[in-house]
């Protein structure tokens, strides 16, 4: 627990320094996203809604990369925080369909759409480092997959997929800008 500990304080101690050096953020080693999973290693989530709260109001355009995406999400749902939660569950399947199948041990069903990054690939998904078997995540899991099996999330998710798999095939550029906003839309008011 020290050590993360050390490591988060040495991490926002580096970025803080970069902002002193440059008036701005120029973290291209992606330090920011680490974090949230040393908070959830050492069941600090207070301490990580701190963080996030912090990482939001410094990078509010960053994407994020799924598994931070999922970090966060796992961090809102142990501080109480459902329905940011779901939010940010949609926004993480948005960012790889694929995780969640791989975090349930799930058999994964490709989808035959528009990878917009290298992060949306059955490869990234399976990078990541969390499992539902994991007993500090057991209600963590069961809620997931209980909000996976609603009728907003399964619409939501629907509307993301189509969309994407029309921009594989679209080739009129003024139906593609229409798509890409469409998409935009969909996850930044549900995501």
């Amino acid at each position: 627990m020290k050590r993360e500990l050390t490591r988060i304080k040495n991490i926002r101690a580096t970025l803080a320094s970069e902002k002193r050096r440059f008036g701005c953020y120029d973290d291209s080693r992606g330090l920011r996203y680490e974090p949230t999973g040393l908070y959830i290693k050492i069941a600090d989530f207070s301490g990580g809604l701190t963080y996030l709260r912090w990482f939001d109001k410094n990078f509010p355009d960053d994407i994020g990369r799924p598994d931070f995406l999922f970090e966060w999400t796992i961090i809102l749902f142990k501080n109480g925080k459902l329905k940011d939660a779901e939010k940010k569950a949609f926004k993480t399947f948005c960012s790889n369909t694929y995780l969640f199948d791989i975090y349930f041990s799930r058999p994964i069903q490709r989808i035959d759409k528009f990878e917009h990054s290298n992060w949306e690939t059955i490869e990234f998904a399976d990078y990541c480092k969390y499992l539902s078997e994991l007993p500090d995540l057991q209600g963590f899991s069961e809620w997931l997959d209980n909000y996976l099996q609603t009728e907003s999330f399964k619409l939501l998710s629907s509307k993301f997929i189509d969309i994407n798999k029309r921009l594989q095939t679209e080739k009129d550029q003024e139906t593609r800008t229409y798509l890409f906003k469409h998409l935009r839309q969909l996850v930044d008011e549900y995501g």
